[in-house]
C-alpha cells in the first residue's frame, strides 16, 4: 500500500504575503479596553473588532497591568497603524483614535450605542454571517459639509476616518469582495457622528418574494423541496392567495424592490449567491447588523498619548489667539527639552563605551608587560651562577629522588596471596 503524501499547509515567506487576502500595506489596528469597564462595553469592543476584520488583532486579550504605552511600543513590530481606545468615564463611555506612529489622537464620548446582539433581535428575520468577515468594509461618509476654516476640526476628522480602512478604488477592487460596508453620518444639528454597520445583499430584480424562492430552491447543486401543502396549486402558491384575496401586481412590486429603482444595477462580474451571474440585473440592499454609536468629537490632539503635543480642537474649551501661541511656546520648549536630554543621554552612553575600551585596552597592556618581565631572565643573576653549583644540585635532585623512592617501597603494603583456584 502507498504512502500517504502530506502536503503542505502552511505558506512562508513571500508565498504567504501573495496570498495573504487584502493588500499587503492596508492599514492594521488594535482595538483594546483600557482600565476598569463593565461587561457592554467589553462586549462592544469585541463587535469592533469584527467591524475591523480582517486588519485587526481579534483575539487580543489585554491585562488589568497593561497601558496604552505598552501596546504603542508594540505597535510598530507588527506594523500597527491606529489605535482604538474603549474606556469607561464618570459621565460615559468614551473612545479614543490614536494613528500612530506620530498622531494626531481622537477623542470621542460614546452618547448612545447598540451592540450586534441588540440590532439583530430588533430584525424580524436575521441572517446568519458566513464569510462576509474575509474582507474589510468599504467605508461611505454621508452629510459632512465642505472644508471651510469655521470647521477645521471636520476636514482633519475626515482624514482620520479614511485613514482607517483601505482606500477605495474603482478600478482596482474586486466585485466579490465587497461584503460589507461601514456608513459614518454627521448631524448638523447635534453635531454627533452616527456610526453603522451593514452588509450587503442582492437579489433578483422585478420578481416578487414567491417567484424567488421557486428561482433559489431550483438553482445551485442543492435544490430544495417547496411546502405546498396548504395550497391546492401551485398557482397559489406564487399568487399568495389569502383572505382577501391574491396578491395584487402593486404589492408584489413592491416587495420586489421595483419601486426603488435606483437599487438596481447589472452585475459587472459573478457575485456571491446562488445565480448571481455577469449581466444579470440584481437589486442591491443593505441589511444592518451592528453595532450602532453615536459619537461626539471632543478633543484632537497633536501626538499619541505619552508624546502628545498641542491641543488641536476642544469642544468645551476655547483660547484666543495669544493663548494658543503661548501654549505652542511651551510645546517646543518642552520638545527641544527633550532632544537636549536625549542627546545627552546618547553622549554619555557613547562616553561610558569608550572609557569600558580604553580601560580594557590598558588592562591587556599591563597583563603583557608583566608576562614579558616574569619570562626574561636577569643578566647579572647569569653571572653569579657557577659550575659547582649547578653540579650540587642535581647531585642534591638525584638523592632525594633516590629516597622518596625508597620511602615509596618500604611504605607500599604486601601483595596479597593468589586465590586458588577451584579444581
Amino acid at each position: 500500500m502507498a504512502k500517504r503524501r502530506k502536503n503542505r499547509t502552511h505558506l512562508k515567506g513571500k508565498q504567504a504575503g501573495k496570498n495573504a487576502p487584502g493588500p499587503s500595506d492596508a492599514p492594521k489596528s488594535f482595538v483594546l479596553k483600557h482600565g476598569q469597564v463593565g461587561s457592554s462595553v467589553t462586549q462592544l469592543v469585541r463587535d469592533m473588532r469584527k467591524v475591523m476584520e480582517p486588519n485587526t488583532a481579534t483575539r487580543l486579550r489585554e491585562r488589568s497591568k497593561n497601558k496604552l504605552k505598552d501596546y504603542i511600543t508594540l505597535a510598530p513590530a507588527l506594523k500597527v497603524t491606529h489605535l482604538l481606545a474603549f474606556t469607561l468615564t464618570p459621565i460615559a463611555p468614551s473612545l479614543r483614535l490614536v494613528r500612530l506612529p506620530a498622531g494626531p489622537t481622537f477623542s470621542f464620548r460614546i452618547e448612545r450605542y447598540s451592540l450586534i446582539k441588540d440590532v439583530l433581535n430588533s430584525i424580524r428575520r436575521p441572517r446568519s454571517m458566513g464569510t462576509e468577515y474575509l474582507s474589510p468594509p468599504l467605508l461611505v461618509l454621508a452629510s459632512f459639509p465642505p472644508p471651510s476654516p469655521n470647521t477645521p476640526q471636520l476636514s482633519l476628522l475626515v482624514k482620520g476616518l479614511q485613514s482607517l480602512f483601505p482606500p477605495l478604488s474603482p478600478k482596482t477592487i474586486s466585485l466579490p469582495s465587497a461584503r460589507r460596508v461601514v456608513l459614518v453620518s454627521y448631524n448638523e444639528q447635534t453635531g454627533t457622528l452616527n456610526f453603522r454597520h451593514y452588509r450587503i445583499t442582492v437579489r433578483p430584480y422585478g420578481v416578487s418574494r414567491r417567484v424567488r424562492k421557486v428561482i433559489e430552491a431550483t438553482a445551485g447543486g442543492k435544490k430544495t423541496v417547496l411546502d405546498l401543502s396548504n395550497h391546492q396549486d401551485v398557482a397559489d402558491f406564487l399568487l399568495n392567495k389569502n383572505v382577501a384575496g391574491y396578491e395584487s401586481a402593486s404589492s408584489a412590486a413592491s416587495s420586489a424592490g421595483e419601486e426603488e429603482s435606483d437599487n438596481a444595477i447589472s452585475l459587472p462580474t459573478d457575485y456571491v449567491g446562488r445565480n448571481n451571474r455577469k449581466g444579470d440585473r440584481r437589486a442591491v440592499r443593505l441589511d444592518e447588523i451592528g453595532p450602532r454609536m453615536e459619537l461626539s468629537l471632543v478633543k484632537i490632539v497633536e501626538g499619541i498619548p505619552g508624546k502628545q503635543g498641542s491641543v488641536i480642537y476642544h469642544q468645551f474649551v476655547t483660547k484666543t489667539k495669544a493663548e494658543m501661541e503661548q501654549q505652542k511656546a511651551e510645546h517646543a520648549a518642552k520638545e527641544k527639552l527633550r532632544k537636549q536630554r536625549k542627546e545627552e543621554q546618547e553622549l554619555n552612553i557613547k562616553k561610558k563605551k569608550m572609557a569600558l575600551q580604553t580601560g580594557d585596552e590598558a588592562a591587556q597592556d599591563t597583563d603583557d608587560d608583566e608576562g614579558e618581565n616574569d619570562d626574561q631572565p636577569d643578566a647579572n643573576d647569569e653571572d653569579d651562577w657557577d659550575d659547582e653549583e649547578e653540579i650540587s644540585d642535581i647531585e642534591s635532585e638525584v638523592e632525594e629522588g633516590a629516597e622518596e623512592s625508597s620511602e615509596s617501597e618500604t611504605e607500599r603494603p604486601p601483595r596479597p596471596p593468589p586465590k586458588k583456584r577451584k579444581p
